[in-house]
């Protein structure tokens, strides 16, 4: 098998594996609301291994990326209780706190669930997964040039002032060792799992550029790019989709 030598020097010394090293792609929204569901979970959890292995089912899910867009954010407020997650990040459980303070959800939990801006408590109930009906916004484009990121956005209406843009990068197929807590002696694995969230800022003309943090962590990655409204953490219009992989030759 020959493998692309200069590629593949180019990626060791940058850290980076191979599948990361020419990156490129292109996705777009539909112009109705893409509906975002969001896990609050935590290795320190002892609920949350359910929570996570059905969330790793939607990798199969019809809708995923076009209708629906699941992640996985680690809080930290567990991580002093015997064991600290790895993926962990206090502005994952601030996030949380905020929808609970606009009224969105009624506790900080875990796990807890968010779909669409709301508290979802189908999945304690063994409830299936319907997606909501969702207003026609405007048609969000993700496009990614090496680590270059951009978007653009085609509003069906006028934005509000100040509207932010976000980009997650997601790991797949990521695996733990827990040696202590209340997941003590498991092997935890996780998907769509928010490994980085970086804030692009605000913009008058709809469109926002920025580089992508390099994260080479599990077997499978994706993007994830959303617009919010100033204080309101819920996605106003997000897309996202898999990040490709370079192929080595035969």
């Amino acid at each position: 098998m020959k493998v692309m030598v200069s590629a593949w020097i180019a990626a060791l010394l940058l850290g980076s594996p191979l599948a990361q090293a020419q990156s490129s792609m292109s996705v777009s929204s539909s112009v109705t609301a893409t509906p975002v569901l969001e896990l609050f979970t935590s290795q320190g959890c002892s609920s949350c291994p359910p929570a996570e292995r059905w969330m790793s089912g939607l990798k199969n899910h019809p809708a995923l990326w076009t209708g629906l867009i699941p992640l996985a954010f680690h809080v930290d407020y567990w991580d002093s209780l015997g064991w600290p997650d790895p993926f962990a990040n206090p502005g994952y459980s601030a996030r949380q706190r905020a929808y609970n303070q606009i009224g969105a959800s009624r506790a900080v939990y875990t796990p807890g669930f968010i779909l669409a801006g709301r508290e979802w408590r189908g999945w304690f109930q063994r409830e299936p997964l319907k997606l909501p009906s969702t207003p026609a916004v405007g048609k969000l484009t993700l496009q990614l040039d090496g680590n270059s990121l951009s978007l653009s956005f085609a509003a069906n209406q006028p934005l509000p002032a100040g509207m932010t843009a976000y980009v997650a990068r997601l790991g797949f197929g990521l695996r733990s060792d827990v040696t202590r807590g209340e997941n003590a002696g498991r092997i935890l694995e996780h998907d769509f799992v928010v490994l980085s969230l970086q804030q692009i800022g605000t913009s008058s003309a709809n469109q926002w550029q920025t580089h992508l943090q390099a994260d080479s962590r599990g077997e499978r990655q994706a993007l994830v790019a959303w617009l919010s409204s100033p204080g309101q953490p819920q996605p106003y219009q997000a897309v996202g989709g898999w990040l490709p992989t370079v192929a080595a030759e035969d």
